[in-house]
């Protein structure tokens, strides 16, 4: 499909990129139906609608603690109207999650929250009699700063040198960071609106200031007028909250057990992702976020402890604890979607393949913990193709589509397409066929038994034919040592590493090429509920 903006939709199944249990969930196969809710459809919205309309979700907590978290930041109208748009039962929110990472990270962290402001948007035109409002829900507690601290300018990978440790979302803001501003001026301070970005950086980014902190400033300067609304969970009274679901892990360890029972049936068709540890549970202290750990006692009891910190609990005393720090207490991957699911009136989750792919091991966990489970949707994947790499594509004599191929794949291509001499031997392979036909015809009549011994030389025969094939396409590729170049350049600047584009470089390149337009661009190009990769011409 092909629209007015110049972008060309695909099934994730021919990009290649793509797990088959996320190409099979997209593609709504039976054996998968067991391990989710609700379909990506707008039947599955209204459901989905339904099942939350009985889950008592605290709206006033919420809006209080957004209310808070954005002082001393100006909401857009917008802004304020869903804010106090989730105080009413009507409203619902379409979240996407992700890490803090520094300057927004790879590409499709901006993708997947344009892919939540669009749903959201279609979702209140399709169904007027609800609201809808997109939720940015912040993974601050994530400790992986080797994942969080670098991004990748125009294939240089930038990378934050600190010694701080933890959480990375609590993590300040020191001179490390803003060298690396000054690393992204020397590239992008050239394009029109690159120095904005610069000033945007330096505005958000200044020492001392946490990293959730500077993130929220600057996701909010490029998407509050959208209506996008930011949530950091990393808050002691929404955690409060969600204290009757730490306790049952604590006491009963549910969350593992019923993991494992997914495991055990999803295992049998894919390879499963993250099966989570016998408890679920890190203990947030200053500046560390480690594991809690189980032991038994020989009195039939049992202790929690964190060896890098020193403490040891018994479960009266691990209980009191989180009645009195419930900011303590952080939930791993299988426990962070109830917690998000608990604080937010939510009906779809916008996630990458691999959390799509950790969530259909949760509906067990959910079920268990009497919370909804929302509607799970594909992030918006996007090829940005600039006038440069479209030129060389038409001259080579291929499509957008097509980059996708492998290097050799399109070589080819380009020169069975280009060569002067015929390469292809299908019409011979065809004559082939025919003449060892014939001969099984004229031996039949002779010994029915010798039809064996012909079928033997016409696949020997075949395979000879097939093999020439090849060596005459290698001959004659030798010829082509430009396109092969060409090539292998185009296939970099479009997919470096062998990766897809979107998760390896960052937006700033392209925001300082086009502003705020190449949001909007984003924006017209973002899918909703169609599940679709798009390759979107610049």
């Amino acid at each position: 499909m092909v629209d007015k903006i110049g972008s060309i939709s695909i099934p994730y199944a021919e990009a290649g990129f793509f797990s088959k249990l996320v190409t099979d969930y997209l593609n709504e196969k039976e054996e998968l139906k067991e391990f989710y809710k609700h379909p990506v459809s707008i039947e599955g919205i209204k459901a989905s609608i339904e099942e939350r309309k009985s889950f008592n979700t605290n709206r006033k907590l919420l809006v209080d603690q957004l209310t808070n978290q954005y002082k001393g930041i100006q909401l857009t109208a917008i802004q304020t109207v869903n804010l106090q748009a989730l105080l009413a039962k009507e409203t619902f929110t379409v979240t996407t999650a992700h890490q803090p990472n520094i300057f927004t990270g790879p590409l499709y962290f901006v993708y997947k929250i344009i892919h939540a402001i669009k749903l959201a948007d279609e979702l209140k035109e399709q169904l007027p009699e609800y609201d809808f409002i997109p939720v940015y829900y912040m993974g601050s507690e994530d400790a992986d700063l080797d994942e969080l601290g670098n991004i990748t300018l125009n294939g240089e990978k930038l990378i934050w040198n600190t010694n701080q440790t933890g959480a990375v979302g609590r993590m300040k803001v020191d001179k490390g960071l803003l060298q690396i501003i000054k690393s992204i001026a020397g590239q992008i301070g050239i394009h029109p609106y690159g120095n904005d970005l610069i000033n945007l950086y330096e505005q958000c980014f200044t020492i001392g200031k946490t990293i959730q902190q500077a993130t929220l400033e600057l996701v909010n300067s490029l998407f509050a007028d959208y209506g996008l609304l930011i949530l950091i969970p990393d808050n002691a009274p929404l955690k409060a909250s969600f204290n009757k679901i730490i306790k049952k892990e604590l006491v009963q360890q549910f969350s593992h057990v019923e993991v494992l029972k997914t495991v055990k049936e999803l295992s049998k068709l894919y390879k499963v992702q993250a099966s989570g540890r016998e408890l679920n549970l890190f203990y947030l202290f200053e500046d560390k976020r480690e594991r809690i750990e189980l032991k038994e006692l020989a009195s039939n009891g049992k202790s929690f402890t964190v060896s890098v910190l020193k403490k040891e609990w018994t479960l009266n005393d691990i209980l009191i604890e989180l009645n009195e720090f419930p900011e303590r207490f952080s939930g791993n991957v299988i426990l962070r979607g109830l917690f998000q699911e608990t604080i937010l009136p939510n009906i779809a989750f916008i996630g990458g393949g691999g959390e799509l792919a950790y969530w259909l091991e949760l509906k067990g966990v959910f079920d268990a913990a009497n919370i909804p489970y929302p509607v799970l949707l594909l992030r918006n994947s996007l090829l940005l193709v600039n006038d440069k790499q479209a030129n060389k594509i038409e001259k080579l004599g291929l499509t957008e589509v097509d980059s996708f191929l492998s290097s050799e794949a399109l070589l080819k291509n380009v020169v069975l397409k280009h060569s002067e001499n015929k390469l292809d031997l299908t019409e011979e392979v065809k004559q082939l066929n025919e003449i060892y036909s014939q001969l099984k015809n004229k031996v039949s009549t002779v010994d029915a038994t010798l039809i064996e011994h012909i079928d033997s030389l016409e696949k020997l025969a075949l395979k000879k034919v097939i093999a020439l094939e090849r060596k005459m396409l290698r001959a004659e590729k030798r010829k082509f040592k430009e396109h092969q170049h060409q090539i292998i350049v185009l296939k970099q600047s479009l997919f470096p590493h062998n990766n897809l584009q979107e998760r390896v470089e960052n937006f700033s390149t392209f925001y300082a090429l086009y502003g705020e337009k190449w949001l909007q661009l984003i924006y017209k190009a973002s899918l909703t509920l169609e599940q679709e990769f798009c390759i979107l011409k610049m």
